[in-house]
């Protein structure tokens, strides 16, 4: 009677201590498991590898939680299996899910909180939105970019379509909403490809514009003054390479920071050159900026129509490159969703509420 009692005791702590790491660790309320209908039933999910299912549950069983928050579901351990309670379209999804992070672990990739956000936004698309598809190549990952600190693969096809493009063409142009990588895959490519010696150097650039607000004077050397509008390139760089060699390299002059205006009257040859926020620079300057390509070099501009920060009446150069570049040989656009967005999955959502206010109000 007194084990019994301990048991009971035991899996409420354990439930418990779930619904803490819900609240505090992933930051969203505890989800009461709704009543099962009549005729549920369970779906049991075994696995081979003990070490790896450590690592498909994560810390605490928290990649377990985050499922059960966002699927409203319950996930319990027994043994190497796993068993699903709850919808049955919700278990279905959880089930693919757990498939493709086991997939991914026993490939040797880490599965963290954002790829977990990812494979259920995939998990959950409507076939005619190519989810399944997605989801296969997400898991399998067909196609990556290794780099010196980690090696990331394209989690979308829209991804991997851009991905492909960097590689094989010598202008790319990334368009589409805040959170599809498109910022952060270009940079991986160049240091990938710097890596491999294919270009002798990196140069990112930006539009210095201020986001809607005056940020008035700001103190310190022109270094000092324009590392903050950069701040998001050295954050990509630094996932990339470790601290030491990336100050070595920006050191010697190897890779490069600076903003849009310091581009003119260079020839980048030989270089791989990323263009960021391209939506804020104006007709002129994505001129100037495009015929710097010299030879041996490649270019990435990538922008998002929906946040541009010009004055009123001033033309977006990136709009004006679509416009007079389409179907110019050797030139290649990539366009992503909200459904290629790889940060919060909230994020996809507020996109998607603010493009549904701009089509009734336009």
């Amino acid at each position: 009677m007194r084990q019994v009692v301990l048991a009971c005791a035991a899996s409420a702590w354990q439930h418990q201590y779930r619904d803490c790491i819900r609240e505090t660790c992933l930051g969203i309320s505890a989800l009461t498991p709704p009543p099962e209908p009549e005729g549920s039933i369970e779906t049991r999910l075994e696995f081979e590898d003990n070490r790896l299912l450590i690592d498909l549950c994560g810390e605490f069983d928290r990649n377990l939680t985050q499922l059960e928050s966002h699927l409203g579901i319950q996930i319990i351990r027994r043994g190497n299996e796993l068993v699903l309670i709850g919808p049955a379209e919700s278990r279905a999804v959880a089930a693919e899910v757990l498939t493709a992070m086991y997939a991914m672990l026993q490939q040797g990739r880490a599965v963290d909180h954002a790829d977990i956000a990812a494979l259920i936004r995939l998990g959950a698309s409507a076939p005619e939105e190519g989810g399944q598809e997605q989801l296969e190549m997400f898991r399998t990952g067909h196609m990556e970019i290794r780099t010196r600190k980690k090696t990331i693969s394209p989690r979308t096809k829209a991804q991997q379509a851009y991905t492909r493009a960097l590689m094989e063409k010598e202008l790319n142009f990334g368009i589409g909403p805040a959170g599809t990588g498109k910022t952060y895959i270009a940079v991986a490519v160049a240091v990938h490809m710097f890596i491999e010696g294919h270009v002798d150097k990196i140069i990112l650039s930006r539009p210095a514009v201020e986001a809607g607000e005056r940020l008035g004077f700001l103190p310190g050397d022109m270094k000092e003054k324009i590392d903050p509008y950069m701040q998001p390139l050295y954050d990509a760089l630094n996932d990339f390479l470790p601290g030491k060699q990336l100050a070595k390299l920006m050191e010697e002059r190897r890779i490069e920071i600076a903003p849009l205006a310091f581009m003119r009257g260079r020839t980048l040859s030989n270089a791989f050159v990323v263009l960021d926020e391209a939506q804020n620079a104006t007709e002129m300057q994505m001129k100037m900026f495009l015929t710097r390509l010299g030879e041996g070099s490649r270019m990435a501009i990538t922008g998002d129509r929906s946040q541009v920060d010009l004055p009123r009446g001033v033309q977006s150069g990136l709009r004006a490159a679509e416009r007079i570049l389409d179907g110019v040989e050797g030139i290649r656009f990539s366009y992503f969703t909200a459904a290629d967005v790889v940060r919060h999955p909230l994020v996809a959502r507020i996109i998607k509420a603010y493009e549904a206010d701009e089509g009734s109000s336009g």
